[in-house]
């Protein structure tokens, strides 16, 4: 592996700060949705999570031990600005500019995302992603972060942003409604307040690198050779992460998601200048890959059929496809002109049960997974593609939205005690890949 390759852990300011209320911050909509009984599972709540609001030294302990040459982490908009906009919180904002200082002091590259889900909620209650306002509060947000924090290696705008689009047509996440037309709203202003962010970072004095994380879990056919399965899956890959790169690297809404807002009766309040922004060239492209959903469009059992024909899963339910980053690369070069470096910026497995052995959590099917991810990566920068770092999900067991603290995806226990995974990463890491 080239040796400027950044190998690194990925965590969110909403799934491990916890201290939801000190030192001046302002609630999240996650803080706030926490409350609706029945949302999380086990009504959990982000009131305390890994503590790393105070354990952060920690944290960076964590990586300094796992050989880490880059960290990625988000920053929390309502700890720099409690009501989203207006009066900075010089608390909060220290507090990143602390932790940013230290990781560069141990030749660590701090890796920012601007949006990890966590809207201030006091934007909420002016409308949050349904106003189209909500883009220059974003935009205002990222070039305080951008003038403070100029030493970050590389800015994300947002992390998936299918999760706001969940939030406001699915009701499963923050802030809870079910309305389409809301989903593809909220969709489009946060395209749009990416694509100010941009802007306002090529007007900064930044030297970091500017870029955007979208999740990609391609959709395949059950049936290759079934019509109706394969046209399925197009349509399904179009209204997913297709709905994004279309308009980011291809400067429009592909034809089927607009034939969908059409049949739907779904009227975007957009402007033909929103796209000038929301595909304004990237310095590159964050991928979050976990794994690949099989589909069938006449609803037969996916799981039973794959396994009849040699599939394999994982004691989570999971199928255990060892190509999924290896395809998803070649893929989204292919068709839809993602011609940037390439960042894996997420990528791991959850479990719910682990076992500790002699006094460790004995993981190895994380290992086995991660074992398949890195020889996909192997194949790919062999084969010359621009893959340049790789960040694992996740530094620590955390909170994982509606999942609670259930579902564990660290290389670390949540009280930071290291699992066989993380030694492995760590040897790995020491071996370059």
């Amino acid at each position: 592996m080239n040796k400027d390759f950044l190998w690194g852990v990925s965590t969110a300011a909403g799934q491990i700060e916890g201290s939801v209320l000190e030192d001046g911050r302002g609630l999240s909509i996650w803080d706030a949705f926490c409350r609706i009984p029945g949302s999380i599972r086990n009504n959990d709540t982000t009131d305390v999570a890994c503590s790393s609001y105070k354990l952060w030294k920690e944290d960076v302990k964590l990586l300094k031990d796992l050989g880490v040459n880059s960290y990625r982490y988000s920053i929390s908009w309502s700890r720099v600005l409690p009501d989203g906009k207006g009066k900075v919180n010089q608390a909060g904002l220290d507090y990143y500019k602390r932790l940013t200082d230290t990781l560069l002091n141990e030749g660590i590259a701090p890796n920012i995302t601007l949006y990890h889900w966590d809207l201030p909620y006091a934007l909420h209650k002016l409308g949050g992603w349904l106003n189209r306002d909500v883009a220059d509060w974003f935009a205002d947000y990222a070039e305080l972060i951008f003038k403070e924090i100029p030493d970050a290696y590389m800015f994300s705008t947002h992390n998936e942003p299918i999760a706001t689009y969940v939030g406001y047509a699915r009701g499963v996440f923050a802030p809870g409604f079910a309305v389409e037309q809301y989903g593809r709203q909220a969709n489009h202003n946060l395209l749009l307040s990416h694509g100010k962010a941009v802007e306002r970072f090529r007007a900064s004095n930044s030297k970091a690198k500017i870029g955007i994380v979208i999740d990609v879990w391609n959709r395949v056919p059950l049936c290759p050779e079934n019509e109706d399965d394969v046209r399925y899956a197009k349509e399904q890959n179009a209204l997913a992460h297709g709905n994004y790169l279309s308009p980011i690297f291809s400067g429009k809404y592909n034809d089927i998601y607009l034939s969908y807002l059409e049949k739907n009766n779904i009227k975007l309040q957009a402007e033909e200048k929103d796209f000038e922004l929301i595909s304004a060239p990237l310095d590159f492209f964050g991928l979050n890959c976990y794994n690949r959903i099989v589909v069938s469009a006449s609803g037969a059992n996916v799981r039973q059929t794959l396994t009849q024909n040699g599939g394999n899963f994982l004691q989570n339910g999971q199928e255990y496809y060892p190509d999924a980053i290896y395809d998803t690369v070649k893929i989204i070069r292919k068709d839809f002109n993602v011609n940037l470096p390439i960042y894996i910026t997420e990528n791991g497995v959850g479990f719910q049960n682990e076992q500790e052995v002699d006094g460790i959590v004995s993981d190895d099917e994380r290992i086995k997974y991660l074992t398949a991810s890195f020889n996909s990566i192997k194949r790919l920068t062999d084969e010359g593609e621009d893959v340049r770092g790789y960040y694992l999900w996740s530094l620590l067991d955390n909170f994982e939205w509606t999942a609670g603290y259930s579902t564990k995806y660290g290389i670390h226990t949540i009280d930071r005690k290291p699992k066989k995974s993380a030694l492995f990463y760590k040897e790995h890491i020491k071996n370059n890949g």
